[in-house]
């Protein structure tokens, strides 16, 4: 099965596909064509018999850095980039819900910044690897928004719900070993040796029947996770309000034009 994307590298080997964001000028950020991106890779990978684990990570020394900003606010939008939130009742994130649907083991390789939509990425990940220059923030309230799944469904069972409060209410950024400590990720361990690690994790679990490990993987989800559908759905209704409020268009101007931000709360 071909994997091409504007966005992403793919690459499948040894039944392991390897997943790089790949936007080095921006810091692998995401701009609409790389959430179309993601989405598409996770459905194709769920139909291709030849992948058994996914490793995600980025190109250049960062993971992803969260969304492009300056692109979705000052560019022109994918088409119907917004359709869901204009939906009665809103449904998830379409790259969340592809990902979230993929019944292959995923091991998030974080080799560098994972910020905003990008800490979200590597939570929605089964497990996750971080090297020694590893930074994780959710930074969605200095945008005067919310957290997607990832900081509100998955993050909580990670590091228990008063961490989790204090990382998403902060925005505060902490580096891979204070995410280790909490749990978020399995081991912290030296930049060229990541992917390396990665791999032979990966390998452990593409050696064992891939049937077994899929019904594995739907049975922690059952026993863990349950159903992201209600949040998700609450989570873009929600945006759909942030998105009009005041305090978000200054958390973004703020950002572009690198100064404080002053939010009102309208």
């Amino acid at each position: 099965m071909s994997y091409e994307y504007e966005t992403l590298k793919v690459e499948v080997a040894e039944h392991i596909c390897t997943v790089m964001l790949h936007r080095p000028h921006r810091r692998n950020a995401l701009n609409p064509q790389g959430y179309s991106d993601l989405e598409a890779v996770f459905r194709q990978i769920q139909e291709d018999p030849e992948v058994r684990v996914v490793v995600l990570t980025g190109c250049d020394g960062a993971f992803c850095a969260g969304e492009d900003v300056k692109e979705m606010m000052t560019g022109k939008p994918a088409p119907d980039s917004h359709a869901r939130l204009r939906k009665p009742r809103p449904s998830m994130t379409p790259a969340a819900e592809a990902i979230l649907a993929c019944d292959r083991p995923i091991i998030a390789a974080v080799n560098g910044v994972a910020v905003g939509w990008g800490m979200d990425l590597s939570l929605l990940a089964d497990m996750r690897l971080a090297s020694a220059e590893a930074r994780f923030a959710s930074l969605f309230v200095k945008r005067g928004l919310i957290t997607d799944l990832g900081g509100l469904w998955r993050l909580p069972k990670l590091v228990g719900p008063e961490r989790a409060a204090e990382l998403i209410f902060s925005g505060r950024m902490i580096d891979g070993a204070e995410a280790a400590s909490l749990g978020m990720v399995l081991e912290v361990v030296p930049a060229e040796e990541l992917m390396t690690r990665a791999r032979v994790l990966a390998m452990s679990i593409a050696e064992n029947p891939p049937l077994a490990v899929r019904y594995l993987k739907e049975g922690l989800r059952r026993s863990t996770w349950n159903d992201p559908e209600p949040m998700g759905s609450w989570i873009s209704q929600t945006l759909g309000v942030l998105f009009a409020t005041e305090d978000h268009r200054e958390g973004v101007a703020s950002f572009l034009e690198k100064r404080p931000p002053k939010f009102m709360g309208r």
